[in-house]
């Protein structure tokens, strides 16, 4: 079996207006019963609940935003899934919910169980809509937006693609709207380079943007998984990125190698780490170098927090440069021992590093 992950935004399932777009719905669904036909596994990240929400609710303007927000998302998720619920089963295709937290992340437990969960929906020929549990999700434990989210989702499951469809064709050279700005049909590497070109503009009913897509893109992408930004609003477009990539204006995201699963989770580990370790040039060169390198106390230089072992920590450069997240193999108070000092093992085993 073929595994997808498919992820739509809040503009693509709803009308300028505010209220869900059901022939763009009928379209999603469609296309989905066509790929099961055809052998593929979808995993759906779903947007579109606080929009279907407002579209039904008018609340008092002294609510706060949090509140407001809450009282939206429960309301709108029944409605956007009562919605895919009745279309699917026209196709004989039964759905379920996964509502997830960004905490369900934090641990291996939580992460394996997120994954056995889903796993098991699939063998059943069950379709997973996921989406961010916003009823609970506040400040510091919500996700940047659905693309994070399913970019982890992508990683945990090992699919073989991610695709984001979005309300424009892809990542442009400036503004979509200017006639000079050319369309990126392939990005190969450092992402970094991108980021003149996007504008930091967000979408009207959801909370992330371009800038967030290919930030999301790029690391899925180096985690060994191909990502493809497209239009979701135009018709059948699934269907036409799998049988006619070449033929489809959109944006491909090149896969790096395949990355274990245990890098793909430090992958979506950003934001979970407990501390930071600070490390000197030679540890920086080595870890960035071609060769398969740990992270040996040598290279440290000072410890930012504290730490148990398994947990996960950032790495980070004398010059504030992000390097990239780790799984420790042994607690602060032993590392500190060994500060600048040869004949301790590695702190994070190559094993257990992910470099951005």
């Amino acid at each position: 079996m073929k595994r997808i992950c498919i992820k739509i935004g809040s503009n693509v399932l709803t009308k300028e207006n505010g209220e869900l777009n059901t022939s763009r719905i009928k379209n999603i669904v469609f296309q989905i019963s066509e790929l099961h036909k055809k052998g593929f596994q979808c995993i759906l990240v779903s947007s579109g609940a606080v929009a279907a929400g407002k579209s039904k609710l008018s609340l008092s303007e002294k609510l706060d935003t949090v509140s407001a927000r809450q009282i939206w998302s429960s309301v709108g998720q029944v409605e956007l899934l009562n919605m895919y619920s009745s279309f699917l089963k026209e196709f004989k295709i039964e759905c379920a919910q996964v509502l997830v937290t960004k905490q369900d992340f934090r641990t291996r437990e939580h992460y394996l169980n997120m994954k056995n969960c889903l796993n098991s929906l699939l063998t059943n020929s069950i379709l997973p809509i996921v989406n961010e549990n916003d009823a609970v999700s506040v400040t510091a434990l919500m996700f940047t937006d659905n693309d994070e989210l399913s970019g982890l989702i992508a990683s945990m499951m090992d699919v073989e693609a991610l695709y984001l469809l979005s309300n424009i064709n892809g990542i442009y050279t400036g503004n979509p709207e200017d006639d000079d700005s050319e369309l990126l049909s392939t990005v190969n590497g450092d992402i970094n380079r991108l980021k003149q070109f996007i504008t930091t503009k967000k979408s009207n009913f959801g909370r992330g943007g371009m800038l967030t897509k290919c930030s999301i893109a790029g690391r899925v992408a180096k985690s060994g998984i191909p990502v493809h930004i497209a239009n979701g609003g135009v018709d059948n477009i699934l269907l036409n990125l799998i049988n006619s990539p070449n033929e489809v204006m959109h944006t491909s995201f090149t896969a790096s190698k395949k990355a274990s699963t245990v890098k793909q989770w430090l992958a979506g580990s950003d934001g979970f780490e407990k501390a930071r370790l600070i490390i000197n040039k030679g540890a920086e060169d080595a870890l960035l170098s071609a060769e398969a390198t740990s992270l040996l106390p040598i290279g440290l230089i000072e410890i930012l927090g504290e730490f148990e072992k398994g947990d996960i920590i950032k790495i980070v450069g004398q010059s504030g440069k992000v390097i990239g997240l780790g799984k420790t193999q042994y607690n602060k108070e032993k590392a500190s021992k060994y500060i600048g000092k040869s004949g301790a093992k590695p702190l994070v085993h190559y094993d257990y590093l992910f470099l951005y």
